[in-house]
């Protein structure tokens, strides 16, 4: 096998410089006129052309902000290429668990967020505007104030079971040692 030789490059110490048996590699530069930072980002020199353009991080930012797909094209044929977009990748999803945390920050559970989606409040509300956002909502719907409305009666329930689980979950976050 005259192919296979061993290279005398290793060990410690070594003895000549590293890199002395190649020579430096060019780079390309930016395609901008009087650009002269590194040309790292390819565009699109045209929809579905294999020729690119080859720019710095600034000028590709700047190019991709106004790039539009669909230039040149009339409302038909961006129809129909969107529609075999679509129909190409139709065995792609995202990932699923993009989709697991829904809102908030993740400090409240699942049951918390759906109370606050009741009593119409953010995911970082306190207690004191839960506190009153229901006395505000039961007012509006307390069986007293709307007697014989079935609906009302409903939405103060609902109302209710929300504060409930409010309640008990700042006593839980709350340290009474």
């Amino acid at each position: 096998m005259v192919g296979a030789r061993r290279s005398n490059d290793w060990g410690f110490p070594r003895w000549r410089s590293y890199g002395s048996d190649q020579a430096a590699t060019a780079q390309r530069t930016c395609d901008r006129h009087l650009c002269d930072e590194p040309g790292l980002c390819p565009a699109p020199k045209a929809s579905n052309s294999p020729d690119r353009w080859y720019f710095c991080q600034k000028h590709a930012a700047e190019y991709n902000s106004k790039w539009d797909y669909f230039e040149g094209l009339d409302k038909a044929e961006a129809e129909e290429r969107v529609k075999n977009e679509n129909r190409d990748n139709a065995g792609y999803a995202e990932a699923a668990h993009y989709g697991w945390a829904g809102s908030g920050d993740g400090t409240r559970s699942g049951d918390e967020m759906r109370a606050l989606e009741a009593l119409e409040l953010e995911a970082d509300a306190d207690f004191d505007a839960i506190k009153k956002s229901f006395r505000a909502k039961a007012k509006e719907v307390h069986p007293d104030v709307k007697p014989g409305d079935a609906a009302a009666a409903q939405e103060f329930q609902k109302i209710q079971v929300a504060y409930e689980v409010l309640k008990q979950a700042e006593e839980r976050r709350e340290w009474k040692g």
